[in-house]
């Protein structure tokens, strides 16, 4: 294999040509620096090297005009578009900025193809009126701004292009037009040979310029196309190429130059589909795994998709001593981009007091918790204590110190949506981030805070010269823009070891060994996305690119990449999940279609072979130091819930109970149900407690009523946040809470009024007692808390409340044995019975006594009392009357299931869970 600039330089070599006087004017500025690598190993004798340049430099030297980026821009046509707008009408840089970005692209189209413009936005003009029904007489406001805006497009045009040329500036397309303009006086100005080396589309412009150089005879053209290629007028790879020979005065009747056949020869082409972006990287591993130094040398990865970048690199196989990465590192990629990305958010969005996620995005982030080393502690706890949605900055400062202290300051002191403020503070963070730092560990680190701040310091550059940027909000918009155009340039040896880079860098490249990545249809070509104002007819119309030139451009691209190599691995994603993925790209249809046998094509797919993983229900058995813990755990005293827990899942039971081990208390944004139980509760405690030993009444319970409100937010208070409950979901909730006590006390007065009585007995009492084992050498206590006892009529009820939904048949068994078997079927007949029988131990009941639940979703089904049914479990009911007989069944049950979890010999089996709808 010979590559393409070889073979340009040993051509101008063959004839004597003066290299020293020659301008090389390649793709990029990598092709121009393999250039000049090459022609030092070619000259036997010491030469001045020939200047090398991009064609964007080139252009540039031609038009006398220094180009600036699209930030820079857009702060121009601002200022463009505050001058030719009247003071009343002129809209903010914010909502400018939405837009202005895809203007100056078409701005930019406009003066590379060498458009009218004049002419061409009258056209499109013309569209907007009448695709917006503009010729009827009554025109809306909204509509006739409209319209004004796209009539003015020719003066934001012109002052926009005389602003900037008086300081010398241009955006791309103006420095292209302005070039073409100046040609003239630039061939009589110099002298010297212009050696244009593997061009393909070339703008209107620049075929200009590449023709006047031709027939002056201070120019010439090496142009890298395949000869089978450009003899097939179907052929997108050389759609420009064919063209140029056939439109440019300079080759008629001339021959176009040499054709190249190296992709005729046999090549090694494998088409490899593997699911999902990381397992392409992983295959490229492996790939690189089984080469040797030498193959390594001549090898390229090329990412379809720049992406990939990280995975590749962290999956490169350990015999790769040398990389060369091309293409930079995107600076939005980098963790620490997180961090002042959120920073300005958070800030352009700050009111009064900071949203707790917005304090832990912060507080969270890697570096910030590297730096501060546990500094945020205490801040945290104090979140999650008083449950603090929101907090104010004193707060926050409250609750740090030194460091943190300082650090935090700079974060959460309000920027006062003052831009400048903001860039002043983000500098200062670094600098804070910067000395806590080690420079040999977090060398990585060190050089993002650097570009950042290089970033900031053109940030700070551009709100000094210009007054656009008002708001944090117009700043957020504004950095977002320059981080994504920012890259950090990795160090290398440009000539040596394995070469990674994109599609664009690899231009007038060539290979021996080619991985590409990502060939998919959307990456490779990347489809018909277009940001762009200007229509597809009116594109055709004037010859502007459309997607399909974009097609060829990329269509070009591929096929250069396998023109000269030997081995090719084209690998695509087979994911069928998310956006471009899964359907491989038309390029590899077509060349399955088109070669004939003359390559060795291979497909095939990659499937990762992953082994099911079956759940296996965990065993504990139970260690004297397990046995240990249940034996201070039932001298401590057996609750009813975790009874009923050790019911519905032995391992849950296990790690509560035993290891102690709570789930993590986290900030409660939203009210959660057991919240809102607890209140309720309360609530009905604080207005019962004064009815103990007396009879409630009708007024008691109106009074009651009245009350509620205040009282369920008194319990809000004190049991969720002192936030107040004002809107969102806690108001529906805490609406809820108010709705359940104010139609449980109505159902009470519904009750009187049918001529019951009512006497309350307790409320919320606890009660503690001794269970006699004999089985067991050691003492076992049961302890729980009663919502409620009464006498109905005269006859004792054991209620307890539930504010989720229960019906009669959750109050019921059939069989004693069962009700420690089932937790969905027999907790709440297990819980009432338990309640019971703690009531019986501190005084025997002796007359006829119920058990049972009050749910507040089901009122109207009043007091759903415990029924042992029939056998059958379909007969009447029994008595529902609690009896000592009942309470001694009960008992058995009880006893067998401490039993059971004293025995050393039943070991804690998880259980196969339920899914539960509460």
């Amino acid at each position: 294999m010979t590559a393409f600039i070889d073979q340009v330089l040993n051509e101008l070599l063959a004839r004597d040509t003066k290299i020293s006087n020659c301008t090389f004017i390649l793709p990029s500025k990598r092709a121009g620096s393999y250039l000049l690598h090459r022609l030092a190993g070619m000259v036997d004798k010491p030469v001045f090297s020939p200047r090398v340049l991009s064609i964007e430099d080139f252009a540039q030297e031609i038009a006398g005009l220094k180009s600036v980026d699209n930030i820079t821009s857009l702060f121009e046509f601002y200022s463009a578009y505050k001058d030719c707008t009247p003071r009343d009408e002129v809209e903010n840089f914010e909502t400018i900025s939405a837009w202005g970005q895809t203007l100056l692209h078409d701005f930019n189209e406009i003066d590379r193809y060498l458009i009218d413009y004049r002419a061409f936005f009258g056209y499109l003009s013309d569209i907007q009126e009448v695709n917006h029904w503009s010729l009827q007489e009554d025109q809306t406001s909204l509509m006739k701004n409209y319209l004004s805006f796209w009539n003015k497009l020719p003066v934001y045009y012109e002052q926009l292009q005389k602003q900037l040329e008086r300081k010398g500036l241009a955006y791309q397309g103006m420095v292209y037009r302005r070039a073409s303009e100046k040609i003239e006086d630039f061939i009589i100005n110099n002298s010297g040979k212009y050696v244009f080396v593997g061009f393909n589309a070339l703008n209107s412009a620049e075929q200009l310029i590449f023709q006047r150089l031709l027939e002056t005879g201070l120019g010439e053209v090496f142009w890298d196309v395949e000869k089978t290629f450009f003899e097939d007028k179907q052929h997108d790879v050389s759609h420009f190429i064919r063209q140029y020979a056939t439109e440019w005065e300079w080759y008629r009747g001339k021959p176009f130059g040499k054709l190249s056949s190296e992709f005729t020869l046999a090549k090694n082409i494998e088409m490899a589909g593997i699911p999902k972006n990381i397992g392409q990287a992983k295959y490229v591993g492996e790939i690189l795994s089984n080469m040797n130094e030498e193959d390594l040398q001549s090898t390229a990865v090329v990412l379809g998709d720049e992406s990939l970048l990280l995975p590749v690199l962290n999956s490169l196989p350990p015999n790769i001593s040398e990389v060369n990465v091309t293409m930079g590192f995107a600076l939005r990629n980098a963790p620490v981009a997180l961090l002042f990305e959120h920073l300005l958010k958070i800030q352009a969005g700050h009111q009064e007091k900071w949203y707790y996620k917005d304090l832990t995005t912060i507080k969270n982030h890697p570096l910030i918790k590297k730096v501060t080393g546990g500094g945020s502690n205490r801040l945290s706890e104090k979140i999650k204590k008083e449950n603090l949605v929101y907090l104010s900055s004193e707060t926050i400062f409250e609750n740090a110190s030194g460091f943190t202290l300082d650090l935090y300051r700079l974060c959460f002191q309000s920027w006062k949506n003052n831009p400048e403020i903001a860039v002043a503070n983000l500098q200062e963070l670094i600098y804070l981030l910067r000395t806590h730092l080690d420079k040999d560990k977090d060398k990585l680190t060190l050089e993002f805070l650097y570009q950042f701040h290089l970033l900031f310091n053109k940030l700070n550059n551009l709100l000094q010269e210009y007054t656009h940027v008002t708001t944090l909000k117009s700043l957020f918009i504004i950095f977002k823009d320059l981080v994504s155009l920012q890259t950090v340039d990795f160090k290398g040896k440009p000539f040596s070891g394995l070469q990674l880079m994109g599609v664009l860098e690899s231009r007038v490249l060539d290979f021996k060994n080619v991985i590409l990545l990502s060939v998919n249809e959307g990456v490779l070509p990347s489809g018909k996305s277009s940001n762009s104002f200007i229509p597809f007819d009116l594109k055709c119309a004037y010859n502007l690119p459309t997607y399909k030139e974009k097609d060829a451009v990329y269509a070009y691209h591929f096929y250069h990449l396998l023109q000269r190599a030997e081995n090719v691995h084209l690998i695509y994603n087979t994911e069928s999940g998310g956006l471009n993925a899964g359907e491989k790209s038309r390029f590899l249809l077509q060349l399955e279609m088109e070669q004939q046998g003359q390559h060795r094509i291979r497909q095939f797919s990659v499937v990762p072979n992953v082994p099911a993983i079956g759940k296996e229900l965990k065993v504990i058995p139970k260690t004297p130091e397990v046995i240990e813990r249940i034996r201070e755990m039932a001298k401590r005293g057996f609750s009813p819930s975790a009874l009923t827990t050790y019911v519905r899942n032995p391992l849950d039971f296990y790690k509560q109970y035993i290891l102690g081990i709570r789930e993590s208390e986290e900030v409660e944004e939203t009210v959660a149900y057991n919240t809102l139980g607890t209140v309720v509760h309360d609530t009905l405690e604080k207005f019962y407690e004064q009815w103990i030993g007396s009879e409630i009444t009708e007024e008691g319970l109106e009074k009651a009523i009245s009350e509620t409100p205040s009282e369920i937010s008194r319990q809000f208070l004190k049991h969720y946040t002192s936030e107040p409950l004002q809107n969102g979901k806690n108001l529906l909730i805490y609406e809820v809470a108010k709705r359940y006590v104010v139609n449980f006390l109505k159902s009470e007065i519904k009750t009187l009024e049918k001529g019951n009585s009512i006497r309350i007995l307790q409320v919320e009492n606890k009660f503690e007692c001794s269970l006699p084992i004999e089985e067991l050498d050691f003492p076992v206590n049961l302890k729980g808390t009663v919502d409620r006892v009464d006498e109905f009529n005269g006859k004792m009820r054991i209620i307890d409340y539930k504010t989720g939904k229960v019906e009669q048949n959750k109050v019921e068994i059939v069989e004693w044995e069962d009700i420690h078997s089932d937790y969905d079927k027999y907790s709440k007949p297990f819980q009432v019975l338990m309640y019971a029988y703690l009531l019986h131990r501190e005084r025997p009941i002796t007359s006829a006594a119920e058990a049972g639940i009050i749910s507040f979703k089901n009122l109207q089904s009043g007091f759903l009392k415990f029924y042992k049914k029939d056998k059958n479990g379909r007969g009447a009911f029994k008595d529902p009357d609690i009896t000592p007989e009942t309470l001694g069944a009960f008992r058995e049950q009880l006893i067998n299931l401490i039993l059971e979890i004293c025995d050393p010999q039943v070991p804690f089996q998880e259980k196969e869970m339920k899914q539960f709808a509460w």
